[in-house]
């Protein structure tokens, strides 16, 4: 006989709202893998300058930068679901405009629609933080796996429609920016069925709760968190940026590089299934480490050589190291804050993360068209710049470690 005096699921809600972003994660997630790939592509087409040939990716990544801070304040005042909405709209935006420049041939046309579709990149990044809005403390952390998990249909369908889209018209590459439209068009319907309520909003003349920005970065394990989600995430968007760039100038195809890419964002997420599993037997730190530690690794596949090979182990690598390294420091962060700091704390992070990436994207074209003379050259500098930022999340992390547990 069941007892009908036992609790419910504390994590019912929570188990409805991380289905749901799962499937927005696996759908509209797709444009991601497609506008990274061609972008570079299509600004090498356009740009009359090689070396900015990546400035498109680079506007992707400064739209979500400086759209984030706004973004997770309309996020805090009117909910999760207007923000994602905002989101979509902007992505699709994005795709519009990008189509359009490709059939007029305008570089500053293509560079405006990466700086939209960077506002759908800004909520992508907030799809982390929205799963753990109703979920027990218990349940955070492999709700954030769960939901990056979901980009692994994402890796499979993106570059997959990018193939199928990149020459449908006579123009290369405006069939991928149409179908982008159509993603974020159908894909916002999704967000209809979150449930998740919306912050209290205070008093006009209550004091304001929380700390401040500075406030928050003195808190250790929040400077740690952010420095570690910045670096993984600026040392991945480095390499994947210009591996298309470094595939076909050392001699293979434009669908070799879609495959290389396909994999490498396979790696970012089939981990995300046991992640937070991971994270909750063996701790965020050594996690985090882990992370670090195969970043390196994939810096040193990549300066072994050029061969198809190479690039397939590096960036699989890259990939498994940006999901542990950035899902612990998300999850890190995710514990670090109280309700009423939410919008504030994951506003600054999001804006310190993608200012990072934003730098990254940019010197990835510089370093890959503009150091040495040859693809292999610009590839290996692409691969020696990972050094420095390593040594600033290792040391981020060992500090942290060696300053023991937090006070009571």
């Amino acid at each position: 006989m069941t007892d009908m005096t036992a609790p419910l699921d504390p994590d019912q809600r929570a188990r409805r709202n991380v289905a749901v972003l799962v499937l927005a994660q696996a759908t509209l997630g797709a444009q991601m893998a497609m506008i990274f790939i061609v972008g570079g592509l299509a600004g090498q087409s356009l740009a009359a300058n090689p070396c900015w040939a990546t400035l498109p990716i680079t506007m992707i990544v400064f739209g979500s930068m400086t759209t984030a801070p706004w973004l997770s304040q309309v996020m805090q005042r009117f909910g999760r679901r207007a923000g994602f909405f905002a989101g979509a709209l902007g992505g699709a935006a994005g795709g519009g405009v990008g189509a359009y420049a490709l059939m007029t041939g305008s570089f500053p046309l293509l560079l405006l629609g990466s700086y939209l579709s960077g506002i759908y990149m800004s909520a992508h990044g907030f799809y982390r933080f929205a799963a753990t809005d109703t979920a027990s403390d218990a349940y955070r952390p492999k709700a954030i796996s769960y939901v990056m998990a979901g980009g692994l249909a994402a890796a499979i369908v993106g570059p997959q429609l990018m193939k199928a889209t990149t020459d449908a018209f006579v123009v290369p590459f405006m069939g991928t920016y149409l179908a982008v439209v159509v993603l974020n068009l159908l894909g916002a319907l999704l967000f209809l069925l979150l449930d998740i309520p919306k912050p209290r909003t205070p008093a006009r003349d209550a004091p304001r709760e929380g700390r401040s920005w500075p406030e928050l970065l003195r808190d250790p394990r929040i400077a740690v968190a952010m420095t570690c989600a910045m670096v993984s995430y600026a040392l991945m968007n480095l390499v994947m940026t210009s591996t298309p760039l470094a595939v076909v100038g050392c001699g293979f195809d434009a669908g070799r590089a879609a495959d290389i890419v396909s994999a490498h964002v396979l790696a970012m997420y089939v981990p995300s299934f046991f992640t937070g599993h991971l994270i909750a037997r063996f701790g965020v730190t050594r996690i985090m480490a882990l992370g670090l530690g195969i970043l390196a690794s994939a810096g040193v596949v990549g300066l072994a050589g050029v061969e198809l090979e190479n690039f397939f182990v590096a960036l699989v690598l890259l990939g498994i190291g940006w999901n542990f390294g950035f899902i612990g420091a998300t999850s890190m962060l995710a514990g670090c804050h109280s309700a009423a700091e939410r919008g504030r704390a994951q506003g600054m992070n999001d804006l310190i993360v993608f200012g990072g990436v934003t730098l990254a994207s940019f010197s990835s074209g510089v370093l890959m068209n503009c150091t040495g003379g040859t693809p292999e050259a610009g590839w290996t500098a692409v691969n020696m710049a990972m050094v420095p930022l390593l040594a600033l999340a290792g040391g981020a992390l060992i500090w942290l470690v060696m300053r023991g547990p937090r006070p009571a």
